[in-house]
């Protein structure tokens, strides 16, 4: 039997595909500012710069889509050439996703109004005050569930919490210190009028990559990411949304792996 003509047809098919473009990524992130918002119809924020950037520097043909955050985490659980940002890393998510990060630092902490005359030292203090409103999708909700914290309520989105803390429905709120700002206003709040509690745990966000995206195009992303640490471009992002980074924090963030 000549084999020849079939080994030569599999070499082109291989030399054709090695050369085909990677198909396009798609980048899910949700409102969530000042990460990421609509701005005159078009994303914006602090991770979609970011992303843009690093969009730019591995050259990837790719699309940011706002969506509702359960639908882009299904999606990026299911399919590849997908990622979500901004996606806080926890022992409880390593497994489902590759990791490109971190590209934000903050802290998960508990707060009450200011004219509560509350003090919270501990879980077992926020047992004692009723029910504690937490987005089920978030990150927070997970490690509190864990701790079998039985006055634990899960509410659709980030909005249902504050106007339940906003309205006295719920007498906590559990904020990320680098969003607190943003989800205030939304309710015509400011953070003068919170009490700082104590933090539940310090969070690095994260771009979330599915599993089934190529690990070869994931290491680009990471690689270009810390070149924009090594050439300042991530700490001016960084410093133009949080001009009050704490400068610790955001030296550790910095830092050249």
């Amino acid at each position: 039997m000549n084999l020849k003509y079939p080994v030569v047809v599999l070499l082109l098919l291989c030399s054709l595909a090695a050369h085909l473009p990677a198909a396009e990524l798609r980048l899910y992130t949700e409102d969530y500012r000042p990460f990421s918002y609509l701005q005159d119809g078009k994303p914006s924020g602090m991770a979609v710069a970011v992303v843009e950037e690093l969009i730019r520097r591995t050259d990837d043909t790719a699309r940011i889509e706002l969506v509702p955050w359960t639908r882009g985490y299904h999606q990026v659980r299911h399919q590849a050439d997908t990622a979500l940002f901004s996606t806080v890393r926890t022992a409880q998510r390593e497994a489902d996703f590759q990791w490109v990060g971190p590209i934000a630092r903050g802290y998960t902490r508990f707060y009450t109004h200011k004219d509560a005359g509350l003090r919270v030292t501990s879980l077992d203090d926020v047992r004692q005050l009723g029910t504690l409103a937490v987005p089920k999708q978030w990150y927070s909700y997970e490690v509190l569930r864990e701790q079998n914290l039985e006055n634990l309520y899960g509410v659709p989105t980030p909005q249902d919490m504050l106007r339940m803390f906003r309205l006295g429905r719920v007498r906590l709120l559990l904020a990320n210190t680098l969003t607190l700002d943003g989800m205030l206003a939304e309710q015509g709040m400011q953070a003068g009028q919170l009490q700082e509690q104590f933090d539940l745990m310090p969070n690095d966000s994260y771009i979330a990559f599915s599993l089934q995206t190529d690990v070869a195009r994931v290491a680009r992303w990471q690689d270009a990411l810390q070149d924009m640490r090594r050439d300042g471009s991530l700490e001016r992002i960084y410093r133009h949304w949080f001009p009050n980074a704490d400068a610790r924090t955001l030296a550790d963030l910095l830092r050249v792996e």
